[in-house]
């Protein structure tokens, strides 16, 4: 979630700049009348060039730093049949021509890049001779129309991007030098011998990379996966009669399984059920994956730019541009279940825990899905499409998981990485290394109860004080694109998590009561905690990106630090009414049972949808228009394609290494045979699917049909419940 912040800061502050131009350009288009008719002399590109070198010789092609190379000789004697056949009217060569872009038609309102055509280019394969083709190489150029208009008027603080496509053998450098020539030319300016307009990284043939030995252990993981879980759903529905004489091995992998108690909804009326934390988690990880369409969104080819200023300044933006609090919904989540779970336990087992088991659980909790997403990223995503932005647009660069990898999987990128491995992970990071503290933490409040919750509010105070004292002193403003990292670290993240551990506390020591309040009271709860939530996000309205307005840092810094405390305090209201028959509406929409497969299914689709979005943004071959609508119906293809390849992994690595880890780890309380318990006839009776979710009496205070959490609220239960078994095995 960061990441949003930080691309949407950078954006803004371009777009600010952008809005001063625009104010400058209707105040003095006469005077520069000059700048656009030069600027229209090279809009149709491809028809100059290859005008202008009909005739070309090879001081053209070499740059004049250097002599030539063999490569450069090849580009020459390729560039010569290229012009010999668009002399003799050869297709394969016009074709070549026609896939050039232009200078954007609409540069006014923010187009600034034209794709050409993508295809038409890279499918260039003409045969010259018995062992040798001519291909096409598609590349995108950069034109700083600052240098080539004359580094005058509001028109030259634009760049565009347009596409060119040239023999395969020709180089970025080879490419520049015929430009240069051109437009040196073209519209009479003496440009800089150094200036850049291709980059070899934009460049695509073709021709495709062999596979590596890491891409081929990818593919041969994913199939053993995928045929475990294929013969296991084989014999589980074809062969097996009694599913009660399934071997456990077999229904752990077994889809049919795995997708019942995935989609099992469960309508228990436990009073100690925390049935509405479903649909806090669902519309947390929908504000997520929303906020990252609105990156995907903002960065694409759009043909009117300029015109999401105005979309800038609509109080909508702020939803998105605060979708930062989606993350401390988790953190809230997260801590408010690790504390009133395990201090049931606790209670229960007399003050012990078994820490070093938590620890293990949770890891192997997490990392599977970690470690095969690493690997589909790396080698797995760029084999899924192509196209002009293919691989060029990313959330991160995941190449740098080949250098930190390990980090990742450590828990500890946040702090050991320059680049994080995975974008969406910097959370899981936080979240596991409070996990790590979270038993001293337990020991604290379970031994001295309210002075131990007093010593907890005391650090949740002095670390917001921190963060306070940082802005502060270094002067960093997050809003105008400060230390965005700040932001990644544990000790600046930590407020909501432990207002969560204290409000789960409080959940702890009221549990089993009934809180009676007045009418009066539900009412001033209701409202200070909309209060909260409203205020945290629309606050900075005024002076957001876009805005003309700025904001003291020491206003700032007031509001950074203290919002991510008085978010989890809207929360826990929330919480806490529906909890106490408070919620009304509220209660019906968050507790709705329909919420419940999202929830179960939130980590996986957190830990996938990037890849989905990612893969759409790079197979990009047209200009794009920007509206909130336009991004809406984004949203829905990205997120239904996202819930499948979610749903896929969960049943290809989640459901079947969590079902390893409770056949392997200590966590049944007396079986020889290890053995998983089967649905009753009785659909009240389900609580779950898998022995690791029934529920003891010191656990009932989440839903007992989550067998799986989202990485926004990894569970608890399911390492603390190990513990009470294992004692009570002995």
């Amino acid at each position: 979630m960061v990441r949003i912040t930080l691309l949407l800061l950078l954006w803004g502050l371009t777009v600010v700049k952008a809005s001063n131009w625009d104010v400058e350009l209707h105040k003095g288009v006469e005077m520069n009348l000059e700048e656009y008719q030069r600027m229209v002399k090279i809009r149709h590109l491809s028809k100059e060039f290859f005008s202008f070198y009909r005739n070309i010789t090879l001081s053209d092609v070499v740059p004049e730093t250097r002599l030539p190379t063999q490569q450069d000789l090849q580009c020459y004697a390729e560039f010569a049949q290229l012009t010999a056949g668009l002399v003799s009217g050869s297709l394969w060569a016009y074709r070549m021509i026609d896939s050039w872009g232009s200078v954007p038609a609409g540069i006014l309102v923010g187009h600034f890049r034209d794709l050409g055509n993508y295809d038409e280019c890279i499918n260039i394969q003409q045969t010259i001779t018995s062992n040798y083709n001519l291909n096409g190489k598609y590349c995108l150029a950069k034109l700083p129309l600052q240098q080539l208009l004359g580094n005058a008027g509001p028109i030259g603080m634009l760049n565009v991007q347009t596409a060119v496509c040239f023999p395969a053998s020709c180089s970025a450098a080879n490419m520049d030098t015929l430009l240069l020539r051109l437009l040196n030319q073209l519209i009479g300016v003496d440009l800089n011998a150094e200036l850049s307009f291709v980059k070899e990284s934009s460049c695509k043939t073709a021709e495709k990379e062999s596979y590596d030995g890491l891409t081929i252990f990818t593919i041969v993981l994913l199939s053993v996966f995928g045929a475990a879980v294929g013969l296991a759903t084989l014999y589980d529905y074809f062969l097996c009669d009694d599913q009660e004489k399934l071997p456990a091995i077999l229904r752990i992998f077994s889809a049919r399984y795995n997708s019942r108690g995935l989609f099992r909804i469960s309508n228990n009326t436990n009073p100690n059920v925390v049935h509405c934390l479903h649909g806090l988690r669902g519309m947390s990880l929908i504000w997520v994956c929303f906020g990252h369409d609105y990156i995907v969104s903002l960065t694409s080819p759009n043909i009117n730019l300029l015109g999401a200023y105005t979309w800038a300044k609509s109080p909508f933006m702020m939803v998105i541009y605060e979708a930062v609090f989606a993350v401390d919904t988790f953190f809230f989540i997260s801590g408010m279940l690790v504390s009133m779970v395990a201090l049931r336990s606790m209670e229960k087992a007399k003050g012990q825990l078994n820490i070093p088991l938590m620890y293990l659980h949770r890891y192997l909790r997490l990392t599977p899905v970690v470690a095969v997403a690493i690997l589909v990223y790396l080698k797995v995503l760029p084999l899924l499409g192509d196209g002009p932005l293919f691989g060029t647009w990313n959330f991160d660069n995941y190449a740098s998981c080949n250098d930190n990898w390990y980090w990742t999987l450590l828990y500890v990128q946040n702090y050991a990485a320059d680049r994080i491995c995975l974008a969406q992970t910097w959370y899981l990071a936080i979240d596991m290394q409070l996990y790590i503290i979270a038993p001293l933490l337990l020991i604290i409040v379970y031994k001295w109860r309210t002075k131990g919750a007093a010593v907890v509010l005391l650090l949740t105070l002095s670390l917001a004080a921190y963060l306070f004292s940082i802005l502060v002193i270094k002067d960093l403003s997050l809003i105008s694109g400060g230390d965005i990292g700040l932001s990644q670290k544990t000790h600046n993240r930590t407020s909501g998590w432990l207002v969560g551990f204290l409000f789960g506390y409080y959940l702890h020591t009221i549990r089993g009561k009934t809180i009676k309040l007045s009418r009066p009271s539900v009412w001033i709860g209701w409202l200070t905690g909309l209060a909260l939530l409203f205020t945290c996000v629309f606050a900075m309205y005024p002076y957001g990106p876009a805005k003309s307005k700025s904001i003291p840092i020491l206003s700032e810094a007031f509001y950074v630090s203290l919002s991510r405390i008085a978010w989890p305090l809207g929360l826990s209201w929330v919480v806490f009414a529906c909890m106490q028959g408070y919620g009304g509406l509220a209660n019906s929409f968050l507790s709705s049972p329909l919420w419940q497969p999202l929830s179960k299914l939130s980590y996986c689709v957190y830990m996938w949808h990037l890849l989905i979005q990612n893969l759409n943004a790079g197979r990009t071959r047209v200009n794009t228009y920007f509206s909130d609508y336009d991004v809406m119906l984004r949203f829905w293809q990205d997120f239904g394609f996202s819930l499948l390849l979610a749903y896929i992994m969960y049943i290809l690595v989640e459901a079947p290494f969590g079902g390893l880890q409770s056949l392997i780890l200590p966590n049944r309380r007396a079986p020889t045979t290890p053995k998983l318990p089967l649905p009753s006839p009785d659909p009240k009776a389900n609580q779950s699917n898998n022995d690791a979710e029934k529920q003891t009496p010191a656990l009932e205070v989440i839903p007992t049909e989550e067998r799986r959490e989202s990485a926004s609220a990894p569970p608890l239960e399911r390492e603390i419940k190990t513990e009470l078994e294992a004692r009570d095995g002995k």
